[in-house]
């Protein structure tokens, strides 16, 4: 069965994901009494396992159950996918969340927020033949039918990732003489690729890596602090979900760094694929299609949000593009008024240059999918990596073909990415700097640019893992 995580993650004996049809690696714990000799396991028509001892008594054993905390990523789990409970992140629990809250005390209900991926909305616009926008506000009106209290666009928060990033890239670029391994500076909004690379290649390619949170995670900050703020809660009486392309992004909800110790809570507290989101509708026993459109909301009063918006520069979030622009203003004055891709090997490995005079002042490239990130860390062991930026997803085709995206057994794949694309290419384009209320939060809520308050929000950092031995190395 194929894996809906990203390839970088299959392809290197780390995939996150174990489908229905796989049998346990590691099923059950065997107690070995003194003196009991070899015990033997026994596995009925139902999947149930049974401990049988010499003497013919059998004990049925209990599976053991992890969390996606649990989670290393590293083909060695200890379950099957009926086993595997991730139950944190799952549209069941979303539904537990909204009966419970159905059932509560007045004054005692979590307000759910849901923030919707602009990836995940163009995948359900062509499912349904919608536009964009409608898609994002009948969205809104399903998840307000079903108990949601606000819905908003991650759009929003991607300003603050393209703009931190921008700035990150041009303090590196100024201070290279004196950092040696400050360039490339390596996109890090991509879970599939950052799981990879500390996992594989931990402290050599940790420092590349942009310190920025991905759009997801900064939603997570705007949600659980400063909405929270706004609303008079505390960030543990919000339940925060997001709508992601990936399940990737799963595995980066759940990281540590984005966990208040305080209030013990999670700025994400459960993503939803675009494809579980379709499921829920099913359940739901609702078209979108046919549900009347409501208004998306805003973080509050002054940012209104009627209808999506979206970035110049591609399905994955446009990185390499509002920084190169950025950059070359910034660095050298020097306006780019159309940004000229190259491709190398494969569409998914392309240049940008700009020059002046015959120098090359800025090299930047954009690297999907496994082989590529392959060529790419090489090119960075060997010290022949002549790049300055690199805008790196782990899904070939990027982000809109990610995972979770919906398939259809109709539409070659092809196909329907590229009609997915079209789709999303179709709402307004915003600059991140123009953005209504992005300026306003830099001053008020994250105590102006560089502040300690927003490099703690806006920034993560990232870590070595040892890599788990593999279940399958397990001689039984």
């Amino acid at each position: 069965m194929a894996s809906p995580f990203s390839g970088a993650l299959q392809l290197t004996d780390l995939d996150d994901f174990i489908g229905p049809s796989q049998d346990c690696i590691k099923p059950v714990k065997l107690e070995k009494r003194l003196g009991s000799g070899v015990a033997k396991i026994h596995i009925e028509d139902d999947g149930s396992y049974f401990q049988v001892s010499q003497d013919g008594v059998t004990r049925k054993l209990e599976k053991a159950k992890i969390s996606l905390n649990d989670c290393l990523a590293c083909s060695g789990c200890v379950t099957s996918a009926e086993t595997v409970l991730i139950t944190q992140q799952s549209h069941e629990e979303l539904q537990k969340v909204l009966e419970a809250n159905k059932m509560a005390a007045p004054g005692q209900q979590r307000l759910v927020v849901i923030s919707v991926s602009p990836q995940s909305r163009a995948s359900l616009a062509a499912r349904f033949q919608l536009s964009p926008t409608d898609t994002a506000r009948k969205l809104t009106s399903f998840f307000k039918k079903i108990g949601a209290h606000f819905v908003f666009d991650t759009t929003f928060s991607r300003n603050f990732s393209l703009l931190e990033s921008q700035r990150e890239f041009v303090r590196r670029f100024r201070e290279q003489a004196s950092s040696k391994q400050a360039l490339p500076m390596l996109a890090s909004a991509c879970p599939g690729w950052i799981c990879y690379a500390e996992k594989t290649h931990g402290s050599f390619i940790i420092p590349f890596l942009s310190t920025v949170r991905s759009p997801q995670q900064v939603m997570g900050a705007l949600v659980k602090d400063f909405f929270a703020q706004q609303q008079h809660l505390t960030p543990d009486k919000v339940y925060h979900v997001t709508v992601m392309p990936c399940y990737d992004k799963k595995l980066e909800a759940s990281r540590p760094d984005f966990f208040n110790q305080e209030y013990q809570t999670r700025d994400v507290d459960c993503v939803l694929t675009t494809g579980e989101v379709f499921k829920l509708l099913e359940e739901e026993g609702i078209s979108l299609s046919e549900l009347e459109p409501a208004p998306l909301d805003g973080l509050s009063s002054s940012m209104s949000a009627k209808e999506p918006t979206s970035h110049r520069g591609g399905g994955s979030g446009g990185y390499l593009e509002h920084v190169f622009r950025h950059a070359a203003q910034e660095l050298f004055g020097i306006h780019v008024a159309e940004v000229t891709y190259r491709p190398l090997r494969n569409k998914d490995f392309q240049e940008v240059t700009l020059e002046r005079e015959g120098q090359v002042l800025l090299h930047f490239a954009m690297a999907y999918g496994f082989r590529n990130i392959q060529n790419l860390v090489q090119k960075l062991k060997r010290g022949r990596c002549p790049y300055h930026y690199v805008e790196v997803m782990a899904c070939p085709a990027g982000c809109l073909n990610g995972g979770g995206q919906l398939k259809s057994p109709d539409v070659p794949s092809r196909e329907l990415l590229q009609h997915v694309e079209r789709l999303y290419g179709m709402v307004r384009v915003e600059a991140p700097e123009d953005a209504a209320g992005v300026q306003e939060l830099y001053r008020h809520w994250l105590q102006g640019e560089g502040s300690e308050q927003a490099s703690h929000l806006l920034h993560t950092q990232y870590h070595t893992v040892e890599k788990a031995s593999s279940g399958l190395g397990i001689r039984w």
